[in-house]
């Protein structure tokens, strides 16, 4: 059987800490390099990126820079997917590491099995060795953390899923159903994988095809990325007319709930029977796996765990009501305005 063709679209910016590492896991792979392309999509990057990128290019041949004038990431995905010769096509995070044998596996599975998109478990990495950065990989791969998302906290078979880090697609599939929306500065995979799937395409998650993403090292970028996660969800399910997981309402009913009768009980004390129960359910259930998790980790993190934790649902949950209230109940959708969040990252 003939060895398929195949390029890796990486979107880019001010990633000089971790784009050497990503590239260096893609050319170590055992994909043979007379088949493989790797365009880097940089978002006009004003630290080291660019020089290093520059090196990466002038070493090795199948790697290729694209530029992204705007800097918004599914802008970059789209430049690289037209740009892009392969018969599959792989986008890929800069955050990101991935086996030797990864591109070879997800080919395997695509051979193996009749699907659309193939992904993998990603293992998450800390970006430093403080406590808050390794607290923060922990509390992204914790089923309490983050849900039933299986890529997240490991699956041992494969399944068919509603997203994969790190797709990889057959060609086709921007044929048939077009590119990512470029309105969609957070999600924008999400959008993209359920529209795949209301057109009956199968996305596959494969326990041998293995990534590793490197997480954000603060509670503030940690704050930011979540916040802005739920923001994009509601007007993802705006434009695919419909909720793509019901796990996905759990943070903003919760938040919503003690907004509401945290609100009512300052003027009326029956709604503080159940605010108080609210939130001391909340506290329990926390602390509860995080010091389930610190037995096995280290006792140190019993006390950083409960507040990243914190951080991810609350973030999420206030982000999910500020997209409710801006695209649904305000109809707000201004290209300008979601610019303005995506260039403050």
């Amino acid at each position: 059987m003939e060895t398929p063709f195949v390029s890796i679209v990486i979107p880019c910016r001010n990633e000089e800490k971790f784009i050497g590492k990503c590239l260096d896991s893609i050319v170590e792979n055992d994909y043979p390099e007379n088949k493989l392309e790797v365009l880097v999509v940089d978002g006009n990057s004003n630290d080291g990126t660019k020089m290093l990128l520059k090196k990466y290019a002038e070493q090795y041949p199948f790697v290729k820079i694209l530029t992204n004038d705007k800097r918004i990431t599914p802008v970059a995905m789209n430049l690289g997917i037209k740009a892009a010769r392969g018969k599959y096509i792989m986008i890929l995070g800069s955050h990101s590491e991935v086996q030797k044998n990864f591109i070879k596996e997800n080919i395997n599975a695509f051979n193996k099995y009749d699907v659309d998109c193939v992904g993998g478990n990603i293992i998450t990495l800390w970006a430093n060795e403080n406590l808050t950065a390794k607290s923060i990989a922990m509390g992204i791969s914790h089923p309490f953390g983050v849900g039933n998302v299986y890529f997240r906290i490991g699956s041992k078979t494969p399944r068919l899923v509603d997203a994969v880090p790190f797709g990889c697609y057959r060609r086709e599939v921007f044929e048939k159903i077009g590119f990512f929306d470029e309105d969609l500065i957070r999600n924008q995979d999400d959008e993209f994988n359920l529209r795949l799937i209301k057109n009956g395409g199968k996305i596959l998650l494969v326990p041998e095809v293995v990534s590793y993403y490197y997480a954000r090292d603060s509670l503030k970028k940690l704050w930011k990325m979540y916040y802005q996660y739920g923001y994009f969800k509601p007007l993802v399910a705006k434009k695919i007319g419909a909720v793509l997981t019901w796990r996905q309402l759990i943070p903003a009913a919760f938040v919503s709930s003690l907004i509401f009768f945290g609100l009512f009980s300052l003027f009326f004390k029956s709604f503080l029977l159940i605010f108080l129960p609210i939130i001391l359910s909340y506290l329990f259930v926390n602390i509860g796996f995080s010091f389930m998790t610190a037995v096995k980790k280290g006792f140190k993190y019993c006390f950083t765990l409960p507040v990243v934790f914190g951080v991810l649902h609350f973030s999420y949950g206030l982000g999910y009501l500020k997209g409710i209230w801006d695209f649904i109940l305000l109809k707000k959708h201004k290209r300008k305005a979601l610019r303005e969040i995506s260039l403050s990252r």
